[in-house]
């Protein structure tokens, strides 16, 4: 696998905004510029100066929402790792990819959303039972329920395929609740450690960072997705060295190509 880090320029001053400001709040145009670091010898050859329109056949891989569930691996995950709430002049985003990205083609027409130059390393960690390390994980807060209000099963398969002429999903995704008199964090990290438990490791402590959402506008659809965010990060234990490796490649939870479920690891004496 390869791993990049994008240094993006947000500005820092509210009354001069930056192009790369404006870029990351819509997340899905963020994972659009991203598939562009991946296009087929034939877009490159065809378009070497990237002049022509997006065309996401061009972009084979184009994010773990499209990837072939057959290999999971052939796929890229990504997580914006500090937001522009708080005005900072820099954000950065973590790319995971199987395959070596092409960033000067992707920003070929777009370099001033970039701070510096990405920069990219093979990453390929081996592990072993009982490693300790630190993570993090910006996770979309939902779930799948078997049934819905009016007693319907919904294990059972539904009839007919969605727009995109798929079979339409057996079960059904709720946000994350909590009730009023308790903690975010007391009903979120027990959660994200029962999906630990069935991924190789254990999670040993962690820490709610930030909640928040995270929006995305499509041109099919004009009012734009919302999905529930948390930031965690703390300590693991690896339990199944070769499920755990699996995980970090596939990543953890939905939504994926909005930024989800990409898992940083790092030895305990460094940061993630």
């Amino acid at each position: 696998m390869f791993l990049s880090h994008l240094l993006i320029d947000t500005g820092g001053n509210p009354d001069r905004p930056r192009p790369g400001r404006k870029w990351l709040r819509n997340v899905y145009h963020v994972h659009q510029r991203l598939c562009m670091a991946f296009p087929s010898n034939m877009r490159v050859q065809d378009d070497p100066e990237f002049l022509k329109p997006f065309k996401g056949e061009d972009f084979p891989l184009r994010g773990n929402a499209n990837a072939d569930p057959r290999n999971p691996r052939h796929s890229f995950l990504f997580r914006i790792d500090n937001g522009i709430e708080s005005d900072a002049p820099r954000a950065i985003i973590l790319v995971q990819s199987e395959l070596k990205p092409n960033w000067d083609y992707a920003f070929h027409n777009a370099r001033v959303f970039l701070a510096a130059d990405p920069e990219t390393r093979e990453y390929n960690p081996a592990f072993t039972t009982g490693d300790t390390l630190r993570f993090r994980i910006r996770i979309n807060l939902s779930k799948k329920i078997q049934s819905n209000r009016e007693g319907i099963d919904l294990r059972k398969p539904r009839v007919g395929i969605d727009a995109k002429g798929r079979q339409k999903d057996q079960s059904k995704r709720v946000a994350l609740t909590w009730n009023d008199d308790q903690k975010p964090e007391d009903v979120i990290v027990p959660w994200f450690a029962e999906k630990g438990a069935k991924r190789g490791f254990e999670v040993k402590g962690a820490a709610l960072l930030q909640l928040g959402w995270s929006s995305g506008f499509t041109a099919e659809k004009e009012k734009g997705m919302k999905f529930r965010s948390a930031l965690l990060e703390g300590t693991l234990a690896v339990a199944n060295p070769v499920l755990f490796s699996q995980t970090l490649a596939s990543g953890i939870g939905a939504a994926k190509a909005f930024g989800f479920g990409l898992l940083s690891v790092a030895p305990c004496n460094v940061n993630p």
